[in-house]
């Protein structure tokens, strides 16, 4: 059997496969290194985890995991590589881990072994062009203060930003402070003075999405994923033709959840969409079936 798990900083869903190709999921907290000790890590894993694969366990070994996660650069993967091997779940003598960036995650679950451009756009962004095997090129994000282009959080920005500044209809205007009762003293303190502002400013986007037929919405949509591919996506082509045969596909809600709309911001920039799922944990499964030892 093979564990596979693609995790960001608050959910880490699992996917259990089995020879024959069953698999089962579950969930735990999310596992970012950049945050969590070993030490806490484990204690995800042995709390949360394993009481829950206990059942599957007892009718083999997991022999190989990959795990794809927020946070798993190459100085920082070595947390969670150690909390894997050290947990319960390391019962047989071939087990091997390999963690990896939930960018790379992202790219083989979006395109298998295909050429192409994939990006994240949740609470961030995150791109990379991919050659099927690994990623060759990446575009620096640089959070939400000076990039992340097409996420919740620079969506969230400029809509409160719009609000604020009277730059978008009256009836938006009530509509948005009727549901969130804030005021612009609560905005600029939850901004500027506390913890994860990039957060606060994500959880607007549902607004978005509840009045995405309003015409000013659309038109602040539209803006929103154009600059995403201007001043990211179109620095991955070297050439018109590129532009029609090299897919580019996403993952994460906001990509999900407006997928009208940046579908036809790709249409007008004449690039090739590909996939758009809200994570990419069915493409990983495939991805890693032939990694699954046959049963003998």
């Amino acid at each position: 059997m093979i564990l596979i798990a693609d995790s960001g900083s608050t959910k880490t869903h699992w996917t259990l496969v089995t020879a024959s190709g069953h698999s089962q999921d579950y969930s735990t907290d999310g596992i970012n290194p950049f945050f969590l000790s070993e030490e806490q890590v484990e204690n995800i894993i042995e709390y949360q985890l394993m009481p829950q694969l206990s059942k599957q366990l007892w009718a083999g070994t997991v022999t190989r995991i990959f795990f794809y996660g927020a946070g798993c650069t190459p100085e920082k993967s070595g947390i969670v590589t150690n909390a894997l091997r050290h947990s319960g779940l390391a019962m047989s003598g071939n087990f091997r881990v390999e963690v990896a960036s939930d960018m790379l995650g992202a790219a083989r679950g979006l395109l298998q072994r295909e050429q192409g451009i994939a990006c994240i756009l949740g609470t961030g962004s995150n791109s990379a062009l991919y050659d099927g095997s690994g990623i060759v090129r990446q575009v620096p994000a640089l959070g939400f203060i000076l990039g992340d282009e097409g996420s919740g959080s620079v969506l969230g920005r400029q809509l409160v930003s719009d609000i604020l500044k009277n730059q978008l209809p009256k009836d938006l205007q009530d509509a948005f402070f009727q549901q969130y009762q804030l005021t612009q003293a609560d905005i600029i303190e939850r901004v500027y003075r506390q913890p994860m502002p990039n957060r606060f400013l994500a959880s607007f986007s549902p607004f978005c999405q509840e009045h995405k037929e309003h015409p000013a919405i659309q038109e602040l949509l539209y803006r929103h994923f154009n600059l995403f591919v201007t001043r990211i996506l179109l620095q991955y082509y070297t050439s018109e033709e590129e532009k029609s045969s090299m897919p580019v596909g996403f993952v994460g809600s906001v990509a999900y959840y407006y997928q009208d709309i940046l579908n036809r911001v790709l249409h007008d920039h004449h690039l090739r969409a590909g996939q758009i799922v809200q994570d990419p944990i069915e493409g990983l499964r495939q991805y890693h079936q032939p990694d699954i030892e046959p049963t003998t």
